[in-house]
């Protein structure tokens, strides 16, 4: 049994197909051959891009080379309007004075801080969760964002300006694809965006809840009375360089970026292990045997997880929440005998990384026992890049390692859940990989 893949297009459509293609989904709009390439080149009548597969290749642009790669504006395109001058749009010196602030957040010790408040998000939504027929999505939607709410604000998601965030979040991810198709097939600035109507509105609707959010915690701060989380980690920390700290806007930036990847990212991969689980039963009981070690909120239970740890890992294999990054030669370069221009878009996708028929035994396989391989040790050090790789490395990488494992044991301790015939989800990039008509699951106590 192979889990869902999305279907390839034809090898050759036209620019205007495409177009129409890629809007639908940037998955199904690649042909079948990207799984092979060590690298592909797309050429449009106004720019060409290049994906680049081959782990060297990636490893110059993300680790070697970051500066001269830097992240495509094109991208934020689509997402200005939500993440404004966020820390995942930026560049050069603002965004290395960005991460001076934001990375003493994220260091090791505070992990341990912020678990208690993961730990009660998790039995909150194993209280929550429904048992029959249910759309487990919209789920760990919720769950996800319960846990950034209480590790940012100190604050359940059951608070109102949480929940209004949180309402207006799942709409907004529907309306908007991470790449717009300017990221992919650069387009000169005359030709329409293809934005809905919509989508301007809510991430303006959305920056507004936030803004009241940060302002609260600001007044809180001056008062004396703000709780020692993430939010005041982040606010109260001055640059090393120059002293100073994120202004209001600044931090509603971050913030919006920090909801952004710590919820639709975390909710995306916790959906899609679920599913996993339920066509692999053997799998799901023994996840649910080390879950039973889950008796009280305790840092040093992580470590008996490993199973639940590689069911994770395998998860973020197969459906990486983030798809495909962007990334914009700064000046010329030569890869693999091809003369790439300064300005061409290199894109990197983990989707065709980690299913790369040339590197992986068996990749369109479910097989969390593979990370124990040499293969599967070997391409996890090379192949394997959810979180990005290098200087520009997911910030809560270290944080959604604890978090999803967590709450992947925590649900299935006393639940089981199984798949509904006829009903197979089909991915689709919307902000993160999600299912087309969501994913739907059959739930029983245990």
């Amino acid at each position: 049994m192979i889990p869902p893949k999305p279907p390839s297009r034809p090898d050759r459509v036209s620019l205007w197909r495409y177009m129409q293609l890629f809007r639908q989904d940037i998955l199904s709009a690649q042909p079948a051959r990207l799984y092979r390439a060590w690298m592909a080149e797309f050429r449009t009548p106004f720019f060409r891009s290049y994906l680049m597969n081959q782990p060297e290749l990636v490893k110059t642009v993300l680790k070697d080379r970051p500066d001269d790669f830097p992240k495509s504006d094109r991208v934020s395109e689509g997402l200005r309007p939500l993440l404004g001058n966020s820390v995942f749009l930026t560049n050069g010196d603002t965004w290395k004075r960005q991460r001076r602030i934001i990375d003493p957040a994220f260091e090791g010790g505070r992990l341990r801080q912020t678990f208690p408040a993961m730990w009660q998000a998790s039995e909150a939504a194993a209280q929550r969760l429904p048992m029959g027929v249910v759309e487990i999505e919209e789920q760990t939607s919720h769950a996800a964002a319960d846990v950034i709410f209480r590790t940012l604000f100190s604050i359940p998601i059951e608070d109102a300006l949480a929940s209004a965030v949180f309402h207006e979040f799942r709409a907004y991810q529907r309306s908007q694809p991470i790449l717009n198709i300017a990221a992919f097939v650069p387009l000169p600035r005359w030709m329409p965006r293809l934005f809905r109507k919509d989508t301007r509105a809510s991430a303006a609707r959305i920056r507004a809840l936030i803004s009241q959010l940060v302002d609260r915690r600001a007044e809180e701060i001056e008062q004396g009375t703000a709780p020692d989380d993430l939010a005041t980690k982040i606010m109260t920390t001055p640059d090393p360089e120059t002293g100073q700290t994120f202004s209001a806007d600044e931090m509603v930036d971050q913030v919006a970026i920090f909801f952004l990847a710590g919820h639709e990212t975390s909710a995306s991969a916790l959906a899609w292990a679920l599913y996993l689980l339920a066509l692999y039963p053997d799998w799901q009981d023994k996840v649910a045997a080390e879950a039973q070690a889950l008796e009280s909120c305790d840092f040093a239970v992580m470590s008996k997880l490993p199973m639940t740890r590689d069911v994770f890992r395998e998860t973020l294999r197969l459906y990486p929440p983030v798809p495909m990054m962007v990334r914009e030669a700064s000046c010329p370069e030569k890869f693999r005998d091809r003369d790439i221009k300064q300005g061409s878009q290199l894109v990197l996708s983990p989707w065709h990384l980690h299913r790369h028929e040339r590197l992986w035994e068996r990749p369109d396989e479910f097989d969390p026992g593979r990370w124990q391989t040499e293969n599967g040790k070997s391409c996890g050090r090379d192949a394997y890049i959810p979180f990005s790789a290098g200087a520009r490395v997911c910030t809560g990488a270290g944080f959604a390692i604890v978090e999803g494992p967590l709450l992947l044991a925590r649900l299935l301790r006393d639940v089981t859940v199984s798949p509904i015939e006829n009903r197979v989800p089909v991915p689709v990039a919307h902000l993160t990989v999600r299912a087309k008509d969501g994913i739907w699951l059959n739930l029983r106590k245990r």
